[in-house]
C-alpha cells in the first residue's frame, strides 16, 4: 500500500482569548491518497482554513497529528515542507513588484541558481499562460491573473502535494471558472495531490474528485460530488393555489412517498428519478381530485446535501458569518515562527 498523501488523526485546534476556548477543529480525521484532488467544502469558519495551516506548518494543533507523505509535520516540519505547496487566501506576489521577478525570487529562496531560477519561472508563467503579463506590476493584473501568479509561487519547487486556500475568493464568476479549468488541468498533467478550500459549491462540484464536506471543524461528509447528491435524489416540487390543498396532497404523498417536504403552497417529494416520479405523481394526485398549480423537477446540488446534512443551507450559513478566516485573529502564539525553523510565511512555504 502506498503512503498517503495526508493524514491527520484526531486533529484539533482550540483557541483562547482570555476565558473563552473556541474549538475551530474538532478531532478531524482524514486521509487524502497521492494523486487525488479533494475539495474541502464548509461555510466560512467551518475549520477549513484552520485545517490547512495546521498540515502545512503554519499553525501548531492543540492535539492530535498530521503527516504528509509519511512526514510528522510537527515533528518534521522542514522536511514536510520541501515537499508541498502552498497558495494562500493573500496574494503572494508584491503588488509593485513584476509577476516574474516575484516567481524567481520564490524559486531562489527554494535554492534553485539565477539561470536555472529563470528557467523555473518561465517554464511556470508560460504554463498558466501569463507570458503577456510577467512584466508588469502585479497591482496593474487582475484578480484572475494575480491568483494564476499565485499558482506560480505555490508550484516553483515541483511539489508532489499543493493546497490552495479559497483560491477563487474575490474572483467574478468567469474568472472563476477560468481558475477551475487551469485546477483541473495542471492536477492532470502534473499528477500531484491537490486540496482545495472553498465554500463556492460550483468549485467543489467541477474540479475535484471528492468532496470533504467540514462543518463546526468535523467532517460530516466524504464522497465525489456525484455520489453525495445521488444519495440525495431527485427533487419534485409540485405548487397549489393554496395552503390547504398543499396540505391534503402532503398527507396524500406520504402514504407512498418517505421524503415529502411540505413549505406553505409547495409540496416537495425526494425521489430516485425526478421525470418519471413526477409523471406518477401527477397521476395520482388528479386521481385524488387534487388540482396542482405547477410542477417542476431538479437533481440535487450540494447545497442541497449541505442542509440535509445540517438542516441549513450553506448560502446562508455563509451570508450569516461574513468572513473568509476561520482562524480567531486573538490567538496568541500559534501565527509565530518557530525559531528553530525556517520561517513559515507563505511564499517560503510555499
Amino acid at each position: 500500500m502506498s503512503t498517503p498523501a495526508i493524514e491527520t488523526t484526531d486533529l484539533t485546534k482550540t483557541f483562547t482569548s482570555g476565558k473563552t476556548a473556541t474549538t475551530a477543529v474538532d478531532r478531524l480525521i482524514l486521509t487524502i491518497e497521492p494523486g487525488e484532488l479533494v475539495a474541502l467544502l464548509g461555510p466560512n469558519g467551518a475549520g477549513k482554513s484552520t485545517t490547512l495551516k495546521m498540515i502545512t506548518t503554519l499553525l501548531t494543533p492543540t492535539s492530535g497529528t498530521v503527516r504528509l507523505l509519511g512526514h510528522d509535520v510537527a515533528k518534521r516540519p522542514a522536511e514536510a515542507r520541501r515537499h508541498f505547496g502552498f497558495v494562500g487566501q493573500g496574494n503572494s506576489a508584491g503588488s509593485l513588484q513584476h509577476g516574474r521577478d516575484e516567481v524567481v525570487v520564490q524559486a531562489l529562496a527554494h535554492g534553485l541558481g539565477r539561470r536555472q531560477a529563470a528557467a523555473r519561472a518561465d517554464e511556470i508563467i508560460d504554463a498558466l499562460g501569463l507570458a503577456d503579463f510577467a512584466h508588469r506590476p502585479v497591482e496593474r493584473l487582475s484578480g484572475g491573473q494575480r491568483r494564476r501568479f499565485d499558482i506560480a509561487i505555490g508550484l516553483v519547487n515541483r511539489p508532489e502535494v499543493l493546497f490552495l486556500d479559497e483560491p477563487s475568493t474575490g474572483l467574478d464568476p468567469a474568472s472563476r471558472a477560468h481558475l477551475q479549468g487551469i485546477i483541473r488541468e495542471l492536477h492532470e498533467e502534473t499528477g500531484a495531490t491537490m486540496v482545495l478550500t472553498t465554500h463556492y459549491l460550483d468549485e467543489a462540484d467541477a474540479p475535484s474528485q471528492r468532496v470533504v464536506i467540514i462543518d463546526h471543524g468535523r467532517v460530516i461528509a466524504d464522497d465525489t460530488a456525484g455520489a453525495l447528491k445521488a444519495g440525495l435524489g431527485d427533487l419534485v416540487t409540485l405548487h397549489f393555489d393554496d395552503v390547504c390543498r398543499a396540505a391534503a396532497a402532503a398527507d396524500a404523498l406520504r402514504r407512498q412517498h418517505d421524503r415529502v417536504e411540505e413549505a406553505g403552497t409547495s409540496v416537495g417529494v425526494r425521489t430516485d428519478d425526478g421525470p418519471t416520479a413526477g409523471l406518477t405523481i401527477l397521476d395520482g394526485l388528479r386521481d385524488a381530485g387534487l388540482q396542482i398549480a405547477g410542477i417542476e423537477t431538479s437533481h440535487a446540488s450540494l447545497d442541497d446535501v449541505f442542509l440535509h446534512l445540517t438542516g441549513r443551507s450553506l448560502r446562508e450559513s455563509d451570508s450569516e458569518t461574513g468572513e473568509s478566516e476561520d482562524v480567531d485573529p486573538d490567538s496568541p502564539d500559534d501565527n509565530r515562527p518557530d525559531p528553530t525553523e525556517p520561517n513559515p510565511t507563505e511564499e517560503v512555504a510555499a
